[in-house]
């Protein structure tokens, strides 16, 4: 077997091969041990990187065990190769809206998948030289491929290497999860870990599961040209999220010509003259579809298996996985965990955030705390969809005198120029204008939350936004808009009086 095939990297071209001489090259040779490590950390992905980068860089000995390819999903089956096919689809999209714009050609425009995906493996591969074997070991890191196996509270044994350790961190990330649905192995069922290895669209695409994976995909492969169906157990497509924002994509994805089936389970599978069928049931009644591939996306299982964490006193659960005090410790004090293994956050960017707070607290006496995290999350559809903090009916069950001020993108000259006012920004506050979370639901969504984030990580009121200025005109003028709504709110009869008053007085 070829060493791209033993890691599920297809097709053999010079840019999978370009990613696995980085992330995981068949000719390295583990290095000799030191007699104890600083840390040991267990998984390449985001939080291992971070943390392994961050100690050497202070200058602590630390190893890093990786038993398939740096970088973990985010790099190889995640967010970097996602956002590459959703920039093609975007492209694809783009043209047939090109009309509203004054721009017409003849025919229809030709959309080439196969180039689409190399395109996207060839920058992925770009992007992996951050990510490598050689670079890590080039910041000081001791950088081992296998399998990391704890084989004590202190020792952990990796391709026939024992490493001890003062300090160590599971950050060894989630995988997708399959249900055991009847007639599964019957058909082409596709996972994240195995969809960008395509080269071919499948013609007749099904998604199950209307979470962000799932739609961000169902909406990319049917702007390059399949026919896709989603079916979705719950009520509305990333059953997480507030409902209206739900439903703006839900009526942009039936406009581009998914079918959605809600309220829906898929109760078996089966094969008829090599076509793939699933079988559904709902409100409807029972029906069949037909499907060249089939996308599981219903949920992710805690990678926490094959590790020896009993022999390291490390308690888990099977949905939670590490089991993790506030402080990222684990039931052995001297271990702690940091990404997907451990949090109900299974973004990048909350991995990156849980791994320095890792560093902090196991070396320098920080109090860095899991539950302090403002972790803002977004769903890079067409429109996005991103949020931070508590929707209204969350905050309301935990504060009094919450309000909400919603801001259309009717309202919003740059989102209107753009024809872009398909979404709105809501902002849920406390008192004073205290900022307790928001959404926002616009093509820029996932750029625009930031700067609410560092609102609410600051203390920033919506009465100190008012007051800060904006470029005009931008999409990001929304925030201010709800800022000054919530000025309005504050002037009341008896001060607008005043306020007349003085202004009068003033002449």
């Amino acid at each position: 077997m070829s060493h791209l095939k033993e890691l599920n990297l297809f097709p053999e071209d010079e840019f999978n091969t370009r990613l696995a001489n980085n992330v995981h090259p068949s000719d390295y040779n583990n290095p000799e041990p030191k007699p104890i490590y600083d840390a040991v950390v267990i998984g390449g992905g985001t939080a291992g990187l971070v943390t392994a980068a961050g100690i050497a860089g202070l200058g602590g000995r630390v190893a890093l065990i990786e038993r398939h390819m740096m970088g973990g999903d985010c790099l190889n089956v995640g967010c970097v190769p996602s956002k590459g096919v959703i920039r093609a689809a975007r492209a694809a999209h783009a043209l047939k809206e090109a009309a509203d714009f004054g721009i017409t050609f003849e025919g229809e425009p030709k959309i080439d998948f196969e180039f689409a995906m190399e395109r996207m493996r060839r920058l992925r591969s770009n992007i992996s030289a951050n990510d490598s074997v050689s670079r890590f070991s080039s910041l000081g890191v001791d950088v081992f491929i296998g399998s990391g196996e704890f084989i004590s509270r202190d020792r952990i044994s990796v391709a026939g290497t024992e490493l001890k350790f003062r300090k160590a961190v599971i950050a060894s990330g989630a995988s997708p999860f399959v249900p055991p649905i009847e007639g599964i192995d019957q058909v082409n069922v596709l996972t994240n870990e195995t969809i960008f290895n395509l080269t071919e669209l499948p013609k007749k695409l099904i998604v199950v599961g209307g979470g962000p994976i799932g739609m961000e995909i169902a909406q990319s492969f049917a702007r390059l040209g399949s026919e896709v169906t989603v079916i979705e157990k719950g009520v509305q497509i990333l059953g997480r999220s507030d409902r209206q924002a739900s439903e703006v994509l839900a009526d942009q994805l039936r406009k581009e010509g998914l079918d959605l089936r809600l309220e829906t389970s898929l109760t078996k599978f089966s094969t008829e003259n090599g076509v793939s069928i699933a079988h559904i049931e709902s409100g409807f009644g029972t029906k069949e579809i037909e499907a060249d591939a089939i996308l599981m996306s219903i949920g992710r299982k805690p990678n926490i298996t094959g590790m020896g964490l009993d022999k390291a006193g490390v308690k888990t659960d099977p949905h939670e996985g590490v089991l993790i005090d506030d402080f990222f410790r684990s039931t052995n004090k001297n271990v702690f965990a940091a990404g997907d293994v451990a949090s109900s956050y299974q973004f990048t960017h909350a991995a990156d955030a849980m791994a320095r707070a890792v560093i902090v607290n196991a070396f320098y006496f920080g109090r860095a705390r899991h539950s302090k995290l403002i972790i803002p999350w977004s769903t890079y559809t067409s429109p996005e969809i991103a949020g931070v903090g508590l929707t209204l009916e969350e905050a309301e069950k935990q504060f009094d005198h919450v309000k909400q001020i919603e801001i259309p993108f009717t309202e919003v000259d740059r989102a209107i120029l753009d024809c872009e006012t398909n979404g709105f920004m809501k902002v849920v506050y406390g008192k004073k204008g205290k900022i307790l979370g928001a959404t926002i639901v616009s093509e820029h969504a996932g750029n625009m939350i930031g700067e609410v984030v560092m609102a609410m990580q600051h203390n920033i009121t919506l009465g100190d936004i008012s007051a800060i200025v904006h470029p005009y005109p931008t999409q990001g003028e929304a925030l201010k808009k709800a800022g000054d709504a919530y000025k309005r709110t504050l002037l009341s009869p008896g001060t607008a009086g005043i306020l007349k008053w003085i202004m009068r007085r003033g002449k």
